[in-house]
């Protein structure tokens, strides 16, 4: 596959590569990096061809923002997509008063949890600020599932996102400020749910349409097909497994990966071995072989790790592989592949 390769993003046709650039990582995520290698990074990555990228105010306390602005802003913006999202506010604080996990030497910011309409205006704005730039292509509302709420708060905060930071979100869209509005969720459900009850665009849907996890083919991915709506693909490794494979200590969502996940992806490598296909191309080249999905976000911390991903985005798979996997009940036998 070409990462270069430039795909619509649903029916807004905003021009989006088939590999994008997710900036989690150069907001000093779980350990910190310099600025050089920041910017380092996001110079291969155009250099590459890349031009999608994506960052929000979460990452490092609006560090990320920070950073993507400094590397970007002497582009022609009319060369790439960028998208931030909406649902958390920044609000300046002593350093010794920030509680920063998991981010490290991040931004002198407290974040808090917002949903609200005014909330969702003013964190486009802040965002714009923290860029230096002029315009986002594409919001997205932040987390409102129960991965980050939990079960109980999870459907207020929901509803409070529906009723504030879409209705935002709408009216910047008919104001032409930004071109595409969606969800970025780890759950398909609640992106499916918020597609049914607004005219949403895109989606950013982390670790839940995976060459592991397919349950979003029933019924989220056939109605963004229906609607037009894009999805992005986020977390395509399931946060590890998918490129270490099931070795002692591989991760899966976060935590040591189940003995049932560490079977299936033991399973998968040796159908990789015999074709001679290394798991992590399999991985990232396969959730953009469905016709809703247009851009896989890679979040890497050096630019070693970003080359490596690019060698796998390209590495040649054969048909009989992903045949293989479906004969062998690996994967969804309706799963689209390359």
């Amino acid at each position: 596959m070409n990462p270069a390769q430039k795909n619509p993003l649903g029916r807004t046709k905003l021009p989006v590569t088939a590999f994008s650039l997710g900036l989690a990582p150069i907001g000093n995520f779980l350990k910190p990096i310099s600025d050089a290698e920041s910017d380092a990074m996001i110079q291969t990555a155009w250099d590459a061809g890349i031009r999608y990228f994506d960052t929000a105010p979460l990452y490092g306390h609006g560090l990320s923002e920070l950073r993507t602005g400094h590397s970007l802003r002497w582009k022609n913006r009319d060369d790439y997509v960028l998208s931030s999202k909406v649902g958390r506010l920044l609000t300046p604080a002593k350093r010794e008063t920030i509680n920063y996990a998991p981010w490290v030497n991040a931004g002198a910011f407290k974040v808090h949890f917002d949903y609200s309409y005014d909330a969702a205006m003013r964190s486009i704005e802040d965002s714009l600020q923290r860029l230096g730039l002029e315009r986002m292509e594409i919001a997205f509302v932040h987390d409102s599932d129960i991965f980050t709420h939990g079960p109980e708060k999870q459907p207020e905060m929901f509803r409070q996102a529906m009723s504030g930071a879409v209705k935002a979100l709408l009216k910047l869209r008919d104001e032409k400020v930004v071109t595409a509005i969606g969800f970025g969720c780890n759950e398909w459900q609640v992106c499916h749910t918020a597609l049914q009850q607004a005219d949403l665009d895109c989606f950013l849907l982390a670790g839940r349409y995976t060459l592991l996890e397919q349950d979003a083919l029933d019924e989220f991915l056939p109605l963004c097909e229906k609607r037009g709506a894009a999805v992005v693909v986020g977390g395509g490794f399931n946060s590890g497994i998918l490129a270490t494979g099931a070795k002692p200590g591989a991760k899966y969502n976060y935590t040591p990966a189940p003995a049932d996940i560490m079977a299936k992806v033991a399973k998968i490598e040796k159908v990789c071995a015999e074709f001679n296909v290394p798991l992590p191309a399999a991985a990232l080249q396969f959730v953009v072989a469905h016709p809703a999905v247009p851009s896989f976000i890679a979040g890497t911390r050096t630019v070693e790790q970003l080359n490596q991903n690019l060698d796998w985005f390209t590495h040649p798979i054969p048909k009989e592989f992903w045949a293989t996997l479906k004969t062998q009940n690996l994967m969804l036998e309706n799963a689209p592949v390359p």
